[in-house]
């Protein structure tokens, strides 16, 4: 059974650095992309980065460029969304998703197949 399980998240203060984990059971990473997520209450979900399955290019939006990275690890099976110099507005649920297919889907939540259940990312002193 195909699933996506986001780990990692918690209070952290601004400035701070946090690291997100998305273990996937179920498919292998060479042949999804993997998109991060985040949704803030009374706000819709948007992506803030991707990472390619064939051969691990990233993509990073401009909410986040600079201060987030994104990587895996194929022998756990598992991506990282590496988060550093946050502010309170990254303050959201993170979540993470599989899109099937090779290159970067489109930023639409509707490129992609599965989802996680999200991990709750709090920035504030």
């Amino acid at each position: 059974q195909l699933q996506l399980v986001e780990s990692g998240g918690g209070l952290v203060q601004p400035g701070g650095s946090l690291r997100l984990s998305c273990a996937a059971s179920g498919l292998a990473l060479d042949y999804y992309a993997i998109g991060w997520f985040r949704q803030a209450p009374g706000k819709e979900r948007e992506e803030v980065s991707c990472i390619t399955g064939n051969n691990g290019d990233t993509y990073h939006y401009d909410n986040v460029k600079g201060r987030f990275t994104t990587s895996r690890d194929k022998a756990k099976n598992t991506v990282f969304l590496h988060m550093s110099s946050l502010k309170p507005e990254d303050t959201a649920v993170y979540y993470c998703a599989a899109s099937l297919g090779y290159g970067f889907p489109s930023e639409l939540t509707s490129s992609y197949d599965y989802w996680g259940q999200g991990t709750q990312v709090t920035v504030s002193s």
